[in-house]
């Protein structure tokens, strides 16, 4: 009899009377049997969150810290078992897995340096008449228990930046992570449950999607914190006004490269490759389109197919594999689809441009009409769109056209254009000398339009989780 992995409520593992599977990607084969919380064990994990509040917010900040430091350090001992995990749930090449484990460390244990200097600050008051020996003290303070919606195509590091920065400010959180790639956070949940914090600190429910709403709706539960699909994000918007709602919806990511980069097109042209496909192009910063001025525009298209063709594709349990399987069929054969539009409306395949099964071929496009999905919608698949510019405001205008706004990444060597690129580009961060999948997890990150609102980054989702109180102070000797 298959093992059934346990649920989270409330810091206990548990079960329910209902199951489901959880198959992989590239063949199908069953990588674990999950436990479906019943509404009554979904109901105790509220009730829990909310009845801790007040003691969580008030947990000192080394017990708060020396918690995220202990998860940390179990999530790098346990390193080989979680990377092996996410390739099994998620399709994702084994040697990305290692990677995103090794940034859940680091999302851990940055929290926790968060957690011992989120301090508020000082404000002189005495600064008009009548106010004479009055100063300020601002701090934050939880909004309440948080609910975090993850999705699948980091299963472990973005359940990590919702979990962490809550833990960090002091607030309970209700996890979900997505269904077809609930394992990582599971085990995270158990790491959790071994840090001794709180009951109702942290529950991680794997409930089906169509249950969501309930939670979404739930007043216990006064943050939602969601990444995934616009739709579905911003419907949760429209239907929790009330709420503090942060929103994550990925983009259309962009890369201009200057003609003053030319004596690195190769450079260029490699992290291009790598990056508009190494998650199977599913990554809410993979690299999409690529903006060229015209004069090197021939020979990085060159070198950009060929470090396109060199990539391997096929098995991620693989260690040479750079681009595994799509999340399920359905998405390959959409990423099809789109394709197939675009060249029926003029767009020119240069390499790619084939499926088998749920992996896609690395795919460029050249002589796409504007309009396109594969343009001006996200793709989530391994297909970038290649075109020219003549003058770097016109490329920059190319990028803002997006409804999008996410990352972008400039190839500069000229001070003032990486300074321009910051001012006009309307974008949540612009990279420099690279492209836009760069993300260090200390770092604000978040877009403008329609890629979100609200900042992940463990400071910056701190304060998106709090609020802030001033104390005012009367009679004080300045």
């Amino acid at each position: 009899m298959t093992d059934v992995r346990p649920f989270w409520v409330a810091g206990r593992a548990q079960t329910g009377t209902e199951t489901f599977e959880v198959r992989s990607p590239y063949d199908g084969e069953v990588a674990a049997v999950v436990a479906v919380p019943t509404a009554e064990q979904v109901e105790d994990a509220l009730v829990a969150a909310d009845a801790v509040r007040h003691e969580a917010s008030r947990l000192p900040a080394h017990t708060r810290a020396d918690a995220l430091s202990t998860v940390s350090a179990r999530l790098a001992e346990r390193g080989e078992e979680l990377a092996r995990l996410i390739t099994a749930e998620s399709g994702k090449p084994l040697k990305w897995s290692r990677v995103e484990v090794s940034r859940a460390a680091s999302t851990f244990r940055w929290a926790a340096e968060e957690a011992r200097r989120f301090s508020g600050e000082l404000q002189r008051l005495d600064t008009s008449p009548g106010a004479d020996g009055r100063i300020g003290l601002v701090r934050r303070f939880p909004r309440g228990p948080v609910l975090g919606i993850a999705p699948f195509n980091f299963p472990l590091n973005l359940v990590a930046h919702k979990v962490a920065p809550a833990v960090a400010v002091g607030a309970p959180i209700v996890v979900k992570p997505a269904p077809k790639t609930p394992l990582s956070a599971l085990v995270l949940g158990e790491l959790l449950a071994e840090t001794g914090l709180p009951d109702g600190m942290v529950s991680v429910l794997t409930v089906p999607n169509d249950r969501a709403g309930d939670l979404v709706a739930d007043p216990r539960l006064p943050v939602v914190s969601f990444t995934g699909s616009g739709p579905v994000g911003w419907s949760i918007l429209d239907s929790q006004p009330r709420k503090h709602v942060t929103l994550e919806l990925g983009g259309s990511a962009a890369v201009v490269v200057c003609a003053d980069y030319a004596a690195d097109l190769d450079w260029a042209a490699s992290r291009c490759a790598m990056f508009a496909n190494y998650q199977g192009g599913q990554s809410c910063i993979s690299v999409q389109r690529v903006i060229v001025a015209r004069p090197v525009y021939d020979e990085f298209v060159a070198r950009l197919v060929k470090h396109v063709e060199a990539l391997h594709t096929g098995d991620p349990w693989d260690e040479a594999t750079d681009v595994g399987p799509l999340i399920d069929l359905a998405a390959a054969q959409r990423v099809g689809s789109w394709v197939d539009e675009a060249v029926r409306a003029g767009a020119t395949v240069l390499t790619g441009g084939s499926r088998e099964g749920t992996t896609y071929a690395p795919t460029v496009l050249a002589d796409v009409p504007s309009d396109a999905k594969v343009s001006a919608e996200e793709v989530f698949g391994p297909v970038v769109v290649v075109s020219s510019f003549d003058e770097v405001d016109d490329a920059f205008d190319m990028v803002n056209a997006s409804r999008y706004g996410l990352q972008a990444g400039v190839f500069t060597r000229d001070l003032q254009t990486a300074f321009q690129a910051h001012r006009d580009l309307d974008v949540g961060g612009v990279v420099i000398g690279d492209v836009p999948s760069f993300r260090a997890d200390q770092m604000p990150y978040g877009g403008t339009k329609e890629s979100g609102i609200g900042r992940e980054g463990l400071r910056y989702a701190m304060e998106d989780y709090s609020y802030e109180r001033v104390l005012v102070l009367t009679g004080v000797v300045l």
